[in-house]
């Protein structure tokens, strides 16, 4: 299959086609007086080849094929000037100018990218829109009406991972990605043992912002949604490391309140779930805390999951804050039980988890995740050599196939989870704790079923903004 943006197939270069080529003993056509047949610059007598020439055909000009667009107008979405830059003149790749790539940014830069996007608002004739007017709600001047398709973004900081999504809308209740980051700066590294945000944890937090900053800056944004989640709501000095942020890049980041995380995590995996289902308890094990939804679909539908959500909760443990006090590193067999022991005291807890029991048995039941710790079980047992999110994404497991990697991560020693290639080692003293709130959720919900979201809080958010403009109504009101 061709590549759709190279457009389509072209004549081999030197071919002609046949009906137009000349016969055998046809003469060609006589060339302009004063040229040379060879090299094409001036020169030679007048006369010469004079009767050779006169009947050659004339060059046919090919005809260059269109290059097909997305999007309706891809430079336009993408926020460039016609000469494929962007408004402030970075390449077309994303990258600031000079060279450097955003994800090499070191502090000082992101701490100065406020200012130098603000020298920068005007540029080719028309305003580009800096990081710093990059705030949660509508930006002025973004009208779509006649234009190229609208551009949304959306931001998490979460305690473990800053993450960045940009995208526009395409079919109904569908968008597609036109920019991303993701780093894990472990902002909340400390904090269930100090309270705080620690010096070094904002400082890889301040230094991602900037990178999202950057690439908001680089684009025509209509309407953002930036949000913090644990980390910055248990934190004593949250909201002022949230005066930071804005202060050193532009960005003004809310936090959300455990509630509208959950509803986020559901919103972002409403495609999942499938016309047929009629019971889900989705769950989303993050870094400082783990939100579970229960979702029942066994009556009338509307058009939106989150609609659907009978009882929900929000658990003050998640991967980091959990291998903090129970260690990650080295987790034998009776550390891993205790730490399934204590997610299991927090969700006996959890008045609301029997108002699913009447489906729960039913095929028509089943658990879906969205986290690190589902998507690395994903991987393993797909045995992949690198992380690829489009066989992830959507995966079934069965219940036994769960256990089984679960116990295959059980078996390896730190160095080997580092070693592997879905794991890493970012991860690799975190992946255990995951596992153990994933097998709390499995033994309160058991499920034959469960299925993969290598998505979240960031899909949820550009779902609720295209929903609330509109962008969809036209096509129809489903939109998972």
């Amino acid at each position: 299959m061709k590549d759709p943006d190279e457009g389509g197939d072209r004549p081999r270069d030197g071919a002609l086609p046949t009906s137009r080529l000349p016969g055998r003993g046809h003469v060609p056509p006589r060339r302009p007086e004063g040229r040379s047949a060879a090299s094409g610059h001036d020169g030679g007598a007048p006369g010469d080849g004079a009767s050779q020439e006169k009947h050659r055909p004339k060059k046919r000009r090919r005809r260059k094929r269109g290059r097909k667009v997305f999007a309706q107008d891809h430079d336009a979405v993408n926020g460039r000037a016609p000469n494929g830059h962007s408004p402030n003149g970075s390449p077309p790749n994303g990258h600031p100018p000079g060279g450097a790539h955003p994800n090499t940014s070191k502090a000082d830069s992101a701490a100065t990218n406020g200012k130098a996007l603000r020298q920068s608002t005007e540029t080719a004739g028309r305003p580009l829109k800096p990081a710093w007017a990059i705030q949660n709600g509508r930006v002025p001047g973004t009208s779509h009406r006649g234009g190229p398709s609208p551009v949304y973004a959306a931001l998490d900081l979460g305690t473990n991972n800053c993450r960045l999504l940009v995208a526009v809308p395409t079919r109904p209740g569908q968008f597609r990605v036109i920019d991303a980051f993701s780093r894990i700066v472990r902002l909340g590294e400390g904090l269930a043992a100090n309270g705080r945000l620690s010096d070094q944890a904002m400082d890889r937090a301040v230094e991602a912002l900037g990178v999202c900053a950057e690439k908001l800056g680089m684009r025509q944004v209509r309407r953002a949604r930036l949000i913090a989640t644990e980390a910055c709501r248990s934190a004593e000095n949250g909201a002022a490391f949230l005066a930071r942020v804005a202060d050193e890049t532009g960005l003004e980041l809310e936090i959300i309140d455990r509630e509208t995380e959950a509803r986020l995590a559901v919103s972002g995996c409403g495609s999942l779930v499938e016309r047929d289902t009629h019971g889900v308890v989705l769950f989303d094990i993050g870094g400082g805390s783990s939100e579970i939804a229960l979702i029942d679909l066994s009556g009338r539908r509307s058009h939106r999951l989150a609609n659907h959500i009978v009882s929900w909760t929000s658990l003050p443990v998640g991967v980091v804050s959990l291998a903090e006090r129970f260690g990650g590193r080295h987790v034998t067999a009776d550390i891993f039980e205790a730490m399934v022991a204590e997610v299991g005291r927090l969700l006996e807890a959890f008045e609301g988890r029997d108002r699913l029991a009447h489906l729960a048995r039913s095929e028509r039941f089943h658990l879906l995740g969205t986290s690190g710790t589902v998507t690395t079980l994903a991987g393993l047992h797909l045995g992949l050599a690198r992380y690829d999110r489009r066989r992830v994404d959507g995966l079934w497991m069965d219940d036994f196939d769960v256990g089984r990697m679960i116990d295959r991560l059980l078996g390896w020693k730190f160095e080997e989870r580092v070693a592997n290639a879905c794991i890493g080692a970012d991860r690799a003293d975190l992946v255990l704790a995951g596992c153990a709130i994933l097998e709390a959720i499995r033994r309160v919900w058991p499920s034959d079923r469960l299925r993969v979201a290598d998505r979240g809080l960031r899909e949820g958010i550009l779902s609720e903004l295209m929903s609330e403009d509109g962008v969809w109504r036209r096509h129809g009101h489903r939109q998972w």
